[in-house]
């Protein structure tokens, strides 16, 4: 029997949530947005600039959980669309697979992650974009950067919890770590 909350994104309640989260690792895919030229290669590279919890701003990459019986792809593609809008246009890969796996603990210093909240797992991805951006949801701004002045020490002290890191890897990845 189907009821409405099979078919109601983000169904557990934030106690149910909060639950889970205490007791295991919860799956998430983090996107780097990039523009690329005809050759391929990164020429820009989005970050959001957002409101923490904690009454902070700091810029951050396209990130969320990937819901029960969700493709990966298609978690990316809602993730992508809340973040900068219907008309974002990214180009998934036929096979997508991750720069990297982001291991993000509620303990600092266990990895290069912290996620307060919880132990969660993200599938990471670089994205090529090509449409018009809008940051829409918790997003306050998309800026574009050079992928020089998302590696600069500048972006990287606006960037918490790790996301620094994982946009370093993700230009290192695409070969214009400067």
């Amino acid at each position: 029997m189907v009821t409405s909350i099979d078919t109601v994104p983000g169904w557990f309640s934030d106690d149910e949530l909060a639950w889970v989260r205490s007791r295991m690792p919860v799956l998430y895919v983090n996107a780097v947005p990039v523009r690329v030229d005809n050759t391929g290669s990164v020429t820009r590279v989005g970050l959001l600039l957002q409101a923490t919890p904690e009454q902070t701003i700091s810029r951050a990459v396209v990130s969320g959980r990937v819901l029960y019986h969700e493709r990966v792809r298609d978690a990316l593609l809602r993730h992508l669309e809340k973040d900068l809008g219907p008309m974002a246009l990214p180009s998934i890969p036929a096979t997508p697979q991750p720069f990297t796996v982001a291991e993000y603990f509620p303990t600092p210093g266990v990895t290069s992650y912290h996620d307060p909240r919880q132990h969660a797992v993200a599938l990471a991805y670089v994205v090529p974009v090509t449409g018009d951006c809008r940051p829409r949801q918790d997003a306050l701004d998309l800026v574009w950067f050079t992928p020089e002045e998302a590696a600069g020490p500048e972006v990287q002290s606006e960037m918490a919890d790790g996301q620094g890191v994982l946009v370093r890897q993700a230009l290192a990845h695409t070969g214009c770590l400067p």
